[in-house]
């Protein structure tokens, strides 16, 4: 987006070319093959590119193909063919390409012909791939996990098709909406030497264009230090050409007319205007090499008109040095440009913050698709988790059915596009992504299936004890499949490498008897559901209970639960639950003492054991109204997908009165709070748990008074945490906040809401010397501290103006005919801040790393089930150190695995845990087998980790980038160390 402002796939990517290490080229690609220009000009680096958003205002296939060219004039594989045709007709030619997921669609139409040109103009360096994820993820509200697969998926397909050639070295984030430090980060630790975008704040750009530093050294990581130094560059025109120059079939500019026999000559005025633009733009670099990209969005798909008319521009323009022009113009790529700053050997101001929030005018704070489409957000989440546990059965039951993931894989991909997670895309687009997730995730339910057919028997002739499927409405409290059953399995499968106790709810018709594993029957308490949950549209169950237990997992393993219909309808449990409304509702296990009183307003949370109390002087649902304006300029800029700007700066509480429901049981106590027919709370205690858990339903939002609103959950404390808080970059590292203020230039305050506004991925907090209160979220959203001692998360949008930023209608999400409800978790800490790490890096990764739940309805009562089948099994004989996480479990083939594991504390935020940890990598494959041969790869796993060599860069206080070349692992000894934050990735071959 620029607003100025089949069986083929199995075949070439899940065939597996994991299986082979790459081979490094000869051949004239990469910085061999670059262009440094004149060191005693000014030389300008042609870039020719095309942005191909996957998926936006049409689907990622519409514009693949071209259709619905009502809504878009954009077919990319037109664009493909367009190029690949004009790089033939001239070698000194080049283009970049970047979606990997529309060129994986376009390569597998190809002839043979067809594809031995492209990979010969990949070994020559005239077309490379930059970046190379499957496709341009968006920064705001995707998790590292995510982002390091898309990047995965996109390197694993050009290392099978193209070799070394093709291995991305640069990082070309042009359109994304701000830009977040963990994935410059990633990005280094992919091997990549630099990054381009084309959007940052407007302030600012005009402090860096005025002091020269649009090009610097970002420090992505204090953990990792050196190794995540990045040299990231801010693009000169957003990402399109100079004004005039543009030659696509949608652009009006002149064309070069060279004929001086024709009229309408006009080279030296084109000449003229072009060394103009080149040296205004010099004059904001600090360098005598500039880069002008060539292209925009889904432009080339007449390549030829392109190229026609940059050869002749460069031939005129070059053709004036001989009277004295500095100008010298030729076609680059952004990696030529990149190393042609490299060789000028200069020093380069440094960065250790984000580039958010970003906003391209003083009303315009594009802070609103932090939360745009919560719905779509989570589902997102959930269905990473889904991909993570279907690729740890497939690869411990040795299903070898990498393949049958692709599907989701692929949909996840997809999803990552920075309008897509994001929420900025057309409502059709968005039934897309989910709906391609959602097929994804019904391939890995095949594969969940068979791997379990695999596992569970305990005799290879036992037949399988009947299809596993998952409930994925049971957060609404709807199961259809069990409802009724006389018997059904509940198996729980735990990706981490800890032992959890997990607590389940499970939506019931009828009383059930509940035995665990080891076939004793355990407490399972009948919990009614909420009434508000009952109410939400779409809704078909007819339970109204839900059994509510508490299950013990084994690291890297499964339990089985088996649900047996009582005799009697009678529940035993009566005198256990006890239910009161209207009154105050104390919640307390040993850890935890949570206040709430008769009026349903959460008072305090106390921690016993750290003596640690937290008041709570409000803590409930606000509405901002959305600004409604035309913009025809920036005070008139409205609220929509992209922008958040709200009326006022004093949100309005959704209502004046509260009810509440208090219910105590064995396993859980809660307080479901109504406030008012579209929003509700209810605030849970388990029994040993740590922190709160507050389950938000909001939705559907009113709008009869023709206002947007924007809705937050906002918990006011007395912690007195002085103008600053703290919020994740995706599901990682953690940066500090300062309210109205920028760490980088003085900040001129106009919106004081939403300019302070910062994406939520994982966690935020507060904090004073002795208290910190973090509030973890279940999905990306936005969130600040707009007083001292407060924190707002904004939960859900809904909107009556476009923001005139392209996709052209107001973010309105509906479902059976009215506003769609969302439903959400928070989970709230209360603890010191020097012991808050421990608590929210575990919970946050098994926030995101849930126990899979998948029900089956077994023709076996119980004794005879509980004999054929097993109840338990772990593929660890002990756990791995708390402070290691496996986040990478694939079975490349029947003998190889790509595996992640990191050490996912930061330095110096907790006394145990934030140090280096040893792992022993057999202990992940002893049900595999012996680890026969294993290397250590990048994090992208398409280059060795000792092949790695990233330019060195110095940095303006004579710091250099460059750091030792990792040694080889050595099957001799395969104890690895993980220091803070450090992710490492092997291929590992297991006999």
């Amino acid at each position: 987006m620029y607003i100025s402002k089949s069986s083929t796939f199995v075949l070439l990517v899940s065939s597996l070319c994991l299986a082979v290490l790459p081979v490094k080229s000869s051949s004239g690609c990469g910085y061999d093959a670059c262009n440094l220009g004149d060191p005693n000009k000014l030389n300008v680096h042609i870039v020719p590119h095309t942005h191909d958003d996957v998926g936006w205002l049409k689907t990622v296939d519409q514009y693949y193909y071209g259709a619905r060219n009502n809504i878009q004039h954009a077919g990319v594989q037109y664009i493909l063919d367009s190029v690949i045709h004009s790089l033939e007709e001239n070698p000194d030619r080049r283009f970049i390409y970047v979606e990997i997921a529309f060129f994986w669609r376009w390569w597998n139409q190809q002839t043979n012909d067809t594809r031995n040109k492209v990979k010969n103009f990949v070994n020559q360096g005239r077309l490379e791939f930059i970046s190379g994820g499957w496709c341009m993820n968006d920064e705001a509200s995707t998790h590292y996990n995510s982002i390091i697969d898309q990047h995965s998926l996109g390197a694993e397909f050009l290392r099978d098709q193209f070799g070394e050639c093709a291995r991305p070295k640069i990082g070309w984030q042009i359109d994304p909406f701000g830009h977040s430090r963990e994935q410059a980060s990633l990005f280094a630790q992919m091997g990549f030497d630099g990054l381009f975008f084309g959007r940052a704040d407007y302030q600012d750009i005009d402090k860096r264009t005025e002091t020269k530093t649009r090009e610097l050294i970002w420090k992505a990581s204090a953990n990792l230090d050196r190794r995540s130094w990045l040299f990231t560059g801010v693009l000169p025109n957003g990402y399109s050409p100079p004004g005039s120059f543009c030659y696509d079939i949608f652009c009006d500019d002149p064309p070069i007319m060279d004929d001086p026999r024709l009229h309408d000559y006009n080279v030296p005025e084109r000449v003229e205007t072009f060394i103009k633009a080149a040296h205004d733009e010099a004059s904001s670099y600090a360098t005598n090499h500039i880069i002008m990209t060539m292209g925009s969005d889904f432009q080339y798909e007449n390549a030829n008109q392109w190229y026609k008319n940059l050869d002749k521009l460069m031939k005129y323009v070059n053709a004036q040095q001989t009277n004295g022009s500095d100008v010298n113009v030729f076609y680059s790529t952004p990696s030529c440009y990149l190393y042609a700053l490299n060789k000028v050997g200069r020093a380069w101001t440094s960065k250790t913050d984000d580039f958010f929030p970003y906003a391209h005018h003083p009303h315009g704070f594009w802070t609103g698709y932090f939360t745009s489409r919560p719905a779509l957000k989570r589902y997102e989440r959930l269905s990473n988790n889904i991909l993570q546990v279907t690729r740890q059965l497939n690869a411990f039951s040795k299903a070898n059915l990498r393949s049958s993931i692709f599907p989701l894989n692929e949909a996840m991909g997809i999803a990552q596009h920075h309008d897509a997670v994001s929420g900025t895309e057309k409502q059709e687009v968005a039934f897309d992504y989910a709906m391609r997730l959602s097929q994804g995730i019904d391939a890995a339910v095949d594969v969940i299936n068979k791997a379990y057919d695999k596992i569970l028997p305990l005799d290879s002739q036992t037949p399988p004890s009947g299809p596993q499927f998952l409930c994925q409405l049971v957060n609404i409290s709807e199961c259809l499949p069990i409802e009724g059953q006389e018997r059904f399995t509940l198996i729980l499968w735990n990706p981490t490498v800890h032992t959890i106790s997990h607590h389940v709810r499970v939506p019931v018709t009828k009383d059930y008897t509940v035995r665990d594993p080891t076939g004793h029957v355990i407490v399972a308490e009948m919990i009614p559901i909420s009434e508000s949950t009952q109410k939400i549209p779409g809704r078909k169950s007819f339970a109204v209970n839900q059994l509510v237990f508490k299950a013990i997992l084994p690291a890297l393993g499964f339990s089985t639960y088996y649900f047996e219909i009582k005799a009697t309808e009678k529940n035993n449990n009566e005198k256990q639950v006890v239910i009161t409304q209207h009154s105050e509702c104390i919640l307390q296990n040993e850890y935890l003492r949570v206040e709430i009183d008769s009026q349903g307003n959460l008072n305090k949370i106390t921690n016993l054991k750290k003596k640690i109390s937290v008041p709570f002087s409000n803590q409930g649902f606000y509405w901002y109204g959305s600004f409604p304006g035309n913009n025809s300029g920036s005070e008139f800029q409205a609220s929509g997908a992209y922008i958040f700007r709200p009326i006022s700066s004093n949100p309005e509480p959704v209502s004046s009165k509260r009810s509440i429901t208090c219910i105590k049981g064995q396993n859980v106590q809660s307080a479901t709070i109504v406030f008012n027919n579209w929003a509700s709370q209810e605030i849970s205690l388990y029994d040993d748990a740590k922190m709160v858990e507050v389950e938000w339903t909001v939705g559907p939002i009113p709008v009869d008074d023709n206002i947007g609103k924007e809705i937050i959950l906002r918990y006011d404390t007395d912690i007195q945490s002085e103008s600053k808080f703290y919020t994740d970059a995706n599901g990682r590292e953690v940066l500090e906040r300062t309210r109205d203020y920028r760490p980088t230039w003085n900040y001129s305050k106009v919106e004081l809401i939403s300019g302070n506004y910062y994406p939520i991925n994982s966690r935020i907090w507060i904090k004073e010397s002795n208290r910190q209160l973090t509030v973890l979220t279940d999905r990306s959203e936005g969130g600040a501290s707009i007083q001292d001692g407060s924190i707002e998360v904004m939960l859900h949008r809904r909107t009556f103006y476009d923001d005139a930023l392209g996709v052209d209608e107001p973010l309105n999400e509906t479902a059976f005919g009215a506003g769609l409800v969302v439903r959400g978790k928070h989970l709230l800490i209360i603890e010191s801040p020097a012991t808050s790490a421990l608590y929210h890096r575990v919970a946050s990764q098994r926030f995101y790393m849930n126990p899979l739940a998948t029900y089956a309805l077994p023709p076996l009562p119980y004794a005879d089930y509980s004999t054929t089948y097993r109840q338990t099994w772990s593929a660890l004989q002990t756990d791995l150190p708390l402070n290691v996480h496996l986040l990478t479990f694939d079975q490349i083939d029947a003998k190889k695995y790509l595996i992640r594991v990191e050490n996912y504390f930061e330095l110096n935020e907790d006394d145990t845990y934030s140090h280096p940890v040893i792992v022993d990598l057999q202990k992940l494959f002893q049900s595999q087998g012996v680890i026969s041969d294993i290397a250590e790869m990048i994090l992208t796993a398409n280059l060795r980790i000792t092949d790695m060599k990233r330019l060195e860069w110095i940095t303006n206080n004579n710091r250099s980038s460059k750091v030792d070349v990792k040694k080889d692992i050595s099957l001799k000894d395969l104890n690895i160390l993980l220091n803070p934050m450090e992710i490492r990735t092997f291929l590992v071959t297991v006999e």
